[in-house]
């Protein structure tokens, strides 16, 4: 089994969104317990609740059963997850201890897998590997009540209620599709009309943007590009529609 380790940089508008996810978020209150071999493997999402869009990650603790003292000397990669939701499985992401084994600071046991969801729903963690000698092959649902499921972030917006990725996604590829069609339409009544249908497409785009800055470049920016061509294209039907007297 190949593993990468994945980090996400946390910069700009991302450490903004981190930062915010632990304010709102408490402590994880919804981890599965489970019994591998001689050790005791607690799964779940380091923040909850997990809210769409927000950083997070997969946390496992990992125990020996005996007396509950903490593994931490397991290295990166011995244990990855496989994330799952709505049919679809992520890669491999390696859990990384994210205590100091030496000074033997931090959160002891802990190996974390960095993650950011970005739809609601039930989610599946597959975790598989190796704790020294015993192989793992482990697999908890948030429908099982093992841990939480996402949520999306709406409860949590003031004053604005940003539109979620599946919102943004789908008008972008609106405009996109406007687009396509006034640069491939011929010039005439059906290219006033498509024109008309980008301009109100614009106008949305704008009012998406009023309601929820956060976004305001991205879909500001897409409706500028539809107004451009919009007033183009209605010139150009304008100009041939006229013609010779």
């Amino acid at each position: 089994m190949t593993h990468r380790t994945r980090r996400l940089p946390l910069t700009g508008m991302a450490t903004a969104s981190l930062l915010a996810a632990f304010a709102l978020a408490p402590a994880a209150s919804a981890h599965e317990g489970i019994e591998v071999g001689e050790y005791l493997v607690e799964i779940g999402w380091l923040n909850e609740p997990a809210i769409v869009g927000q950083p997070n990650a997969v946390q496992v603790t990992v125990r020996n059963h005996e007396d509950e003292s903490p593994v931490v000397d397991l290295v990166p990669g011995a244990l990855a997850v496989v994330v799952s939701t709505a049919g679809q499985d992520s890669e491999h992401f390696d859990l990384i201890p994210v205590f100091d084994a030496e000074d033997k600071t931090g959160p002891l046991g802990e190996y974390d897998a960095s993650l950011v969801p970005t739809a609601p729903g039930n989610y599946t963690f597959h975790i598989e590997g190796r704790i020294h000698g015993t192989d793992v092959d482990v697999t908890v649902r948030s429908e099982d009540g093992a841990f939480d499921g996402v949520i999306g972030s709406s409860e949590f917006e003031f004053p604005a209620k940003l539109p979620n990725l599946t919102e943004v996604a789908t008008r972008l590829d609106r405009i996109d599709g406007r687009i396509e069609a006034l640069q491939s339409a011929d010039p005439g009544s059906e290219a006033i009309d498509i024109a008309n249908a980008a301009t109100d497409a614009a106008q949305a785009a704008i009012d998406t943007a009023n309601r929820a800055l956060l976004f305001g470049g991205l879909m500001g920016g897409a409706g500028l590009v539809l107004a451009v061509i919009a007033l183009r294209t209605a010139r150009k039907s304008g100009r041939k529609g006229a013609g010779p007297a």
